[in-house]
């Protein structure tokens, strides 16, 4: 088959198949009593508090695992695969607990119409939250399958053994799963006993898998939206304001309707867009269109030079994250810092793209989207249409890790699909779009202060956080950029906080170190003068760079090695484990004289404080004339409890280095005070290959039978800051400003 007609085969079923699937959703009645939870996946009505994972807001079974009667089983889990591998772990821990062939499980992921709703797949939740329930239900599926092999063959369920979707007696007779699922009911209620597996005897958790998603990716496969292509299908162009706030005054189409290829020119207000017959047809239409549009500017942007003092001049809704004293010596010296996080751009590499068809009042939409159920919320306010006529289906896009354009680019899609019905309608955004238009990692200015005692150990700590919020994601229609432009705009909803611990601005702002008397105050600015929302880690990125540079500058003034510091104030076990760990593979040797132009640093955290934990330590040179940095080696340690996939584990730790030292080393949005200037990729640099570490080590704890602790995002924090503290040995500069390399450190160098 041609791949730019065709669909992967859980794409062509979803498509031609859309309700032929089974469905069971819930359910029970939510109790007076039942709790309300709030991450960045979104807030919760925990149905059954009692159920480990995402069981707590969806507790039927059927809605989990699915098997029919000819021993066919089918996985649905409410969260999208996003790059991290998250459906490889996911079918390990279904085939792990109901004793079948990885490899002949149906997953189904992120689907408004076929799967449970999780919310967004964010925060490192995945495993955590959707694997520790997959993981249950399929072990209470398995006991119930058992329970009816066993009334079938009049035996004791506990003589019973299974083995490849098969019920086996002593005897030698057997039972097939779909036999056995004829004579029991699986649309009932999980239960809160643990019907798990011995550790001891997992065959397929903590084994490394391939990841299933791969495949396609390295060899040219359909593999993402972006490749996606329907019968039918027409392309779409949007054309964007030249800035924030700026208005549609006049339009010539005439042009642009002539030209070959050309379907529709869709106007509502100032939102404007063209539907071709080709990709390349829409793009010529939009650059005309474009030219043919008259703009009235928007309000002006602030100055990029002093944007930390403009973000500290906001009003602010002030937010006590930590107010606790304690007995303590006498403080004998006292430190103070400020660090300051420029604006992130997400930096997709395959800019935002969906896929939309509009029909007789009902929409789908094939989105890379990180919330299928809440962009069904949005979409549904947008188009005036009861959410049960828009079905999101969710499509790997290339690039993500946060906010970025995916759902606007929806939005697009379902807007421009409604003037076309009965024709797939796919749109994807221009590079400059994207970088103009995305929401990007909020700017963040941090200051610290610290005291020390006689004998070198911290007795006070205070800080203080000034950022915008880190999540402005789909919560109503006007969180849809594309909706501002429109003849009848929508207002987006106020921002909001992720309260601790998760925390967005304030996460990981707490130490984990033992202080006596801990002061930390979260100044929340719902004013935003750049277009914000979540990037990969919110605040923990940031404060890990600041409180782990902190260490080291408090180190320093205690004349004490960075390592033995941090374990001196450390009194979590696990935590020590990985430092110990890290510090060990590395070969660090406290005081030790580094050759000219090298440095070594470390730096630990364990993200949001109840996540994975993760210790660094690298080796860098620098060449003082230019600025670069060169990552020579890095060595981690991570626990992240239970592992599931340890290669999948060092995926995501490794992956997790290479972005964070991309942010840490190069990147910044800029803007002047009329557009967004980091519009392409010589003006947004990322790394390159050049850039990559020579060397990368990732050392594993596992801890078989305890806790899933998500890891995705466990590398952020600790490499902003472990690569400052190597920059620090090596030239005796302390950057607090990020980025950290080129025209920064040279500058700092000169002054040096």
């Amino acid at each position: 088959m041609k791949r730019d007609d065709t669909l992967d085969d859980a794409g062509r079923r979803r498509f031609l198949a859309a309700g032929t699937l089974l469905v069971s959703f819930s359910l029970l009645p939510v109790s007076r009593a039942a709790a309300q939870s709030t991450t960045e996946a979104g807030t919760f009505k925990t149905l059954a508090p009692s159920l480990p994972g995402s069981l707590k807001i969806e507790p039927m079974l059927d809605a989990w695992i699915k098997i029919d009667e000819q021993g066919r089983v089918t996985v649905c889990t409410g969260k999208a695969e996003l790059g991290t591998g998250i459906r490889t772990a996911f079918l390990q821990l279904a085939a792990e607990q109901l004793d079948v062939d990885a490899k002949s499980i149906t997953l189904i992921t992120a689907d408004t119409g076929a799967t449970p709703n999780e919310g967004y797949t964010a925060g490192s939740h995945s495993v955590a939250d959707s694997g520790t329930a997959i993981f249950n239900a399929a072990a209470q599926v398995r006991a119930l399958l058992v329970q009816s092999a066993a009334a079938r063959l009049g035996v004791d369920a506990s003589t019973l053994s299974v083995q490849a979707g098969a019920i086996l007696a002593p005897d030698g007779r057997r039972v097939t799963y779909g036999e056995a699922v004829s004579g029991t009911n699986l649309h009932q209620p999980a239960q809160p006993e643990k019907l798990l597996k011995s550790p001891h005897d997992f065959k397929v958790v903590g084994q490394s898998m391939h990841r299933v998603d791969i495949p396609g990716k390295v060899t040219g496969g359909v593999s993402y939206v972006q490749d996606l292509r329907l019968p039918g299908m027409v392309h779409a162009r949007a054309v964007r304001p030249p800035a924030y706030g700026s208005t549609l005054t006049a339009l010539d189409t005439a042009g642009v309707l002539a030209m070959p290829g050309v379907i529709k020119v869709v106007r509502d207000g100032s939102y404007l867009a063209v539907v071709a017959e080709d990709e390349w047809q829409a793009i010529l239409a939009m650059r005309e269109l474009s030219n043919a549009a008259t703009w009235q500017a928007g309000p002006a942007l602030p100055e990029q030079a002093t944007i930390h003092e403009t973000l500290m001049k906001l009003p602010a809704q002030e937010i006590s994250v930590a107010n606790q004293t304690g007995a303590a010596a006498p403080a004998v010296q006292t430190l103070n810092a400020r660090y300051t996080k420029p604006y992130l751009t997400h930096g997709s590499i395959g800019p935002a793209c969906a896929v939309a068809l509009f029909e007789s009042d009902h929409i789908t939409v094939w989105t890379h989207t990180q919330g299928v159920f809440p962009l069904r919320g949005g979409l549904a306010e947008m188009l005036s249409l009861p959410p049960q006529n828009v079905r999101c289906i969710h499509v790997e896009g290339s690039g993500c890790y946060g906010h970025n354009g995916a759902d606007d680019v929806a939005a697009d899609a379902a807007l421009i699909a409604r003037a076309v019905p009965g024709r797939p309608v796919r749109v994807q955004w221009m590079r400059e779009q994207e970088n103009t238009w995305e929401p990007f990692g909020p700017a963040m200015t941090t200051q610290a202060s610290g005291s020390l005692d006689a004998s070198g150990n911290i007795v006070d700590w205070k800080y203080e956080i000034w950022s915008n919020t880190h999540n402005n994601r789909i919560e109503n229609a006007g969180r849809l950029m594309p909706t501002w432009m429109l003849a009848q705009p929508f207002t987006p909803a106020p921002p909001k906080t992720i309260p601790m611990p998760e925390g967005g601005g304030d996460r990981n702002s707490i130490p984990l170190y033992r202080i006596p008397n801990l002061y930390v105050q979260h100044h929340f600015l719902p004013d935003m003068p750049i277009r914000v929302s979540a990037m990969r880690s919110l605040g923990g990125y940031m404060n890990v760079f600041a409180i782990e540079s902190f260490m080291d500058e408090l180190a320093l003034a205690a004349k004490a090695d960075p390592v033995e510091f941090r374990l001196r104030h450390l009194d979590d076990a696990r935590g020590r484990d990985v430092i110990h760990l890290a510090a060990q593979r590395f070969g660090w040797q406290p005081g030790a004289q580094q050759k000219p132009g090298h440095g070594v640093g470390f730096a630990f955290a364990q993200y949001k404080n109840l996540m994975a934990y993760y210790a660094t330590a690298v080796e860098i040179s620098i060449e003082r004339e230019t600025g670069q940095v060169r990552i020579e080696r890095v060595v981690s340690a991570v626990d992240c409890g239970q592992i599931v996939n340890p290669d999948g584990v060092r995926n995501q730790i490794e992956g997790g280095i290479l972005q964070s030292s991309s942010w840490s080393l190069f990147e910044q949005t800029t803007f002047d005070r009329h557009n967004i200037t980091s519009f392409d990729w010589s003006a947004y640099p990322i790394m390159r290959f050049a850039a990559v570490p020579k060397s990368v080590e990732v050392h594993l704890i596992d801890r078989p039978g305890t806790s899933f602790l998500g890891v995705g995002e466990a590398a952020q924090g600790p490499t902003s800051a472990v690569l400052a503290n190597a920059i620090f040995n090596a030239t005796g500069a302390r950057l607090r400003a990020l980025p950290l390399a080129g025209a920064h450190l040279k500058a700092a160098l000169q002054k040096a």
